[in-house]
């Protein structure tokens, strides 16, 4: 009977656990246990099946734990193993909104204002604030620089914002490339090139090559161009027939067509079929006027502007089909040209003129020998939009300087301020000469004096060719007052040196040659070289006054030897001014605190005697103080105190026998 309800009691139980399986379904990541096992072999088998199931799938609060002990880097802030050194990654276009973007529009309008200066110094002075600057906000206030040729203050702000950790992106790269081979330095700009692409976080454009390519042509490394244009092929870009149409133009100004036509023919096979953009045009045309080819010629131009034309013509592509035109005989098509080209020019839906189309024409009239048309046509292009730059100005100044045209030049330099265009030195020196061949030494002086107080940088070969012009029409006192403002402005060599003093011992002002060497030799003995020593002796010594010059090195050397004693006794004075004062510190500190024990002695008659014993561990021992009104603190004020600090330490050090260390 036991047994029968035991069975029945075990039977009851499972048909129970089986039920509430089906209404339950078990979760896969746990098993749970609802009754005792009949057996223990099927405990057992749940416990296997359980442990089979944690190994698969952990439990969630194990997930919980991990993920709060693992938490995945946030995208702003740099993992634990990156390198410090690796270079920054520039920010997006992103980054520029709020106050960077309001920032980024006031140094716009500053630009637009012409003033780059304070444009620059407020991109520096942000630089550090709570509204930093975007590497775009940079390389607009650099790109402006670069417009007006400011080089020096261009690669200043590149320095500054380099040292500041403004990430650079490939337009900063771009204006580097350019100022360097505008600079005449295109070794440099290829090893920046090179950094670039080892090194750089970012990759080179298609403008990078157009930079780079068409500098070399101009500082006459065309080979290298060449190779760089299949280094840029290489490197998976497209063929650019901006940066063929560079080297087409750079061979044909060297006088070889057979390599331009095997360009042309070289991008045409790159793209697959005909040329489309105009570009090349203009270099084709040249090509095939340098073999002779006229007809040739103008059916290329006929393809390229015919009504017909399928080519895309652009203002530049327009700008090389003119000089193509006006340097090979064909000045009249040029001139039919560019008027098609100023009745289609529409800004901003279509652009077909631009500066470089007007410098091209002012070019054509001037070798024509019509430089009044040349300077109207100059002075009319704002009616079409376009600004004349520093560089356009040059041009025309020199054509008409070349000409003998020194008041239309100097008509057209006057006008440069009204544009709110700022000469350069090229524009001084070439008013200068022009000065000088039509005998007015006194303005080429005046336009000098200009330059350097615009705060342009004249070199040393400006100042030679100037000071020889006013020494050659007998301006030696004009010569003498240039050399006085430019000789701690400029590093003077020795010829430069022996011009000026040749020039005054001809005049017989051998006193004002004794003064200039005087000057040289207690500013900067070294300038006064050996050579020119002996040059110096020898024109004294035909005066018989070569005596004078011996006693001037001896009167220099005993001043400087009597200068030199007086400092070295005024700081000996000094030094013990203050060793004096901190002796007279401690005794009265020390006998302060004597006479403050004595009173206290004998204010309590019952005490024992106590013998003052001094106090090496006060703290006030070997300080000097910090407000006093004693002579000796006036001695002390004349040289640092940090010496007379010092020695006081190192007593009171050696009063306790402790170490006293120097670093």
């Amino acid at each position: 009977m036991a047994v029968s309800l035991s069975n029945s009691k075990l039977s009851f139980l499972i048909h129970l656990k089986t039920r509430l399986h089906l209404f339950h379904p078990k979760p896969s990541f746990l098993s749970f246990r609802f009754l005792s096992f009949a057996t223990p072999e099927e405990a057992a088998a749940e416990r296997r099946k359980r442990k089979r199931r944690l190994r698969i799938e952990p439990p969630l609060s194990s997930l919980r734990h991990q993920q709060q002990q693992v938490q995945p880097p946030r995208p702003s802030s740099p993992t634990a193993n990156q390198n410090p050194n690796a270079p920054k990654l520039p920010e997006p276009v992103s980054v520029l909104s709020g106050n960077r973007l309001n920032l980024h529009d006031r140094i716009l309008k500053l630009i637009r204002e012409n003033d780059l200066d304070e444009a620059a110094l407020y991109t520096r002075h942000s630089i550090y604030s709570n509204c930093k600057p975007t590497i775009y906000t940079c390389n607009a206030v650099m790109a402006a620089l670069l417009r007006q040729a400011r080089y020096a203050d261009l690669l200043s702000l590149h320095r500054f914002i380099t040292q500041a950790g403004v990430a650079a992106n490939v337009v900063t790269y771009n204006l580097l490339f350019s100022v360097y081979m505008d600079c005449r330095k295109a070794d440099t700009a290829m090893e920046h090139y090179k950094q670039l692409i080892n090194d750089g976080p970012i990759n080179p454009s298609p403008t990078t090559y157009r930079i780079l390519i068409k500098g070399l042509i101009d500082n006459e490394k065309l080979e290298r161009a060449m190779e760089l244009k299949d280094d840029m092929l290489s490197k998976g870009f497209d063929p650019d027939p901006i940066v063929y149409n560079h080297l087409m133009s750079g061979h044909a100004k060297d006088s070889n067509p057979d390599v331009v036509f095997y360009l042309y023919e070289e991008l045409k096979e790159k793209i697959g079929g005909s040329v489309l953009d105009g570009v090349v045009f203009g270099s084709l045309m040249k090509g095939y006027f340098l073999r002779g080819m006229e007809k040739e010629a103008m059916e290329c131009y006929e393809e390229a502007v015919g009504e017909n034309s399928e080519i895309k013509m652009s203002a530049v592509a327009f700008n090389y089909v003119l000089d193509a035109l006006s340097k090979n005989g064909k000045f009249d098509e040029a001139l039919k040209l560019f008027d098609k080209m100023l009745n289609a020019h529409n800004p901003p839906r279509r652009l077909t003129v631009n500066l470089g189309s007007y410098n091209v024409m002012v070019d054509g009239y001037c070798a024509g020998g019509s430089f009044k048309d040349a300077v109207d046509l100059f002075n009319s292009m704002g009616e079409k939009g376009c600004r004349p730059d520093t560089l356009s100005y040059n041009n025309l100044i020199d054509q008409l300087c070349k000409s003998g045209m020194l008041v239309e030049a100097e008509e057209l330099y006057n006008g440069m301020k009204e544009k709110g265009v700022k000469p350069d030195e090229y524009t001084f020196v070439r008013l200068m000469d022009i000065c000088f061949e039509v005998n007015r030494p006194d303005d080429a002086a005046a336009y000098y004096r200009t330059m350097v107080e615009s705060k342009l940088r004249p070199n040393l070969g400006v100042y030679d060719k100037l000071v020889d012009g006013l020494v050659k029409v007998g301006k030696v006192d004009e010569a003498k007052s240039l050399f006085d403002m430019m000789v701690s402005k400029l590093r003077m060599n020795d010829e430069s040196y022996k011009f000026i003093m040749n020039a005054l011992f001809k005049v017989g002002k051998h006193d004002e040659v004794l003064e200039i060497i005087g000057r040289m030799l207690n500013e900067d003995p070294t300038d006064f070289s050996s050579e020119l020593e002996k040059f110096v002796m020898e024109a004294l010594r035909k005066e018989g006054r070569e005596e004078e010059l011996t006693k001037l090195k001896k009167d220099v050397e005993e001043e400087k030897a009597k200068a030199a004693a007086a400092e070295a006794a005024a700081a000996k004075k000094a030094k013990d001014s203050a060793k004096e004062a901190v002796s007279s510190l401690i005794s009265s500190n020390l006998f302060g605190n004597k006479e403050a024990k004595n009173k206290s002695a004998t204010g309590n008659k019952n005490a024992p005697d106590i013998v003052p014993v001094p106090d090496v561990q006060d703290e006030n021992v070997g300080e000097t103080p910090p407000h006093s009104t004693s002579s000796a603190d006036e001695n002390v004020e004349q040289e640092p105190q940090g010496e007379a600090n010092l020695e006081a330490t190192e007593a009171g050090a050696r009063e306790q026998g402790s170490s006293f260390t120097v670093e």
